[in-house]
């Protein structure tokens, strides 16, 4: 007999009845509830899990503080230059992730005074720290400042609100002029209606 469809049935033993409580017999009376109480409810039993975890969160100590999300930057220190490099190279982020010392350069780099210099070094990255910088340049070497994405996003943003403000300063100044001859065309009609009055008395 070839199997079709209307022929499919599941394998001996793989299925099994589900016992039927409530219905006389053992699981007849109270069917495995027992008397009474929360859990002899129905619903008793999701309630008293949601508790449960209530009471775990509970027990978890509290972490002060916070995480922030926004990325830091990648850190690396002079010492870690001193013994990664050579006297006399160019440092920048591609070769520091090809030697291991960052992850990603995605997040900029941001290079610390940890440490002795004794190399020179033309260092290319985002930004320095003070004891950094005085090393690198004490040591003979140069220091480079590169611009991320978001640094430049942020100054272009900046001029837009500077040349915004000078706008709007510009178009109050042009109304204040345009106000002032009004006033004194109101004091002339005010003059001619009062001689106007004195004529006819």
């Amino acid at each position: 007999m070839s199997l079709t469809l209307s022929n499919l049935k599941p394998a001996k033993g793989s299925q099994k009845k589900r016992k039927k409580i409530g219905r006389g017999g053992k699981r007849g009376t109270y069917s495995g509830r027992g008397m009474k109480g929360q859990r002899s409810r129905s619903g008793g039993k999701s309630g008293l899990k949601a508790m449960g975890m209530k009471k775990t969160l509970f027990r978890i100590p509290k972490n002060k503080g916070f995480k922030s999300l926004r990325p830091k930057n990648e850190v690396v220190n002079i010492s870690d230059l001193e013994c990664a490099f050579d006297d006399g190279d160019v440092v920048n982020t591609s070769k520091l992730l090809k030697k291991g010392l960052i992850q990603t350069r995605k997040n900029g780099l941001k290079i610390l005074g940890n440490g002795e210099l004794k190399k020179k070094f033309t260092v290319e990255a985002n930004r320095f720290s003070a004891t950094a910088k005085k090393a690198i340049i004490d040591a003979g070497g140069e220091v480079v400042v590169v611009e991320t994405s978001k640094d430049i996003l942020k100054k272009k943003l900046a001029d837009q609100k500077e040349s915004r403000k000078k706008e709007r300063a510009k178009e109050n100044t042009e109304e204040k002029v345009e106000e002032k001859p009004k006033k004194k065309t109101k004091e002339k009609t005010e003059k001619k209606s009062k001689e106007k009055v004195e004529k006819k008395k």
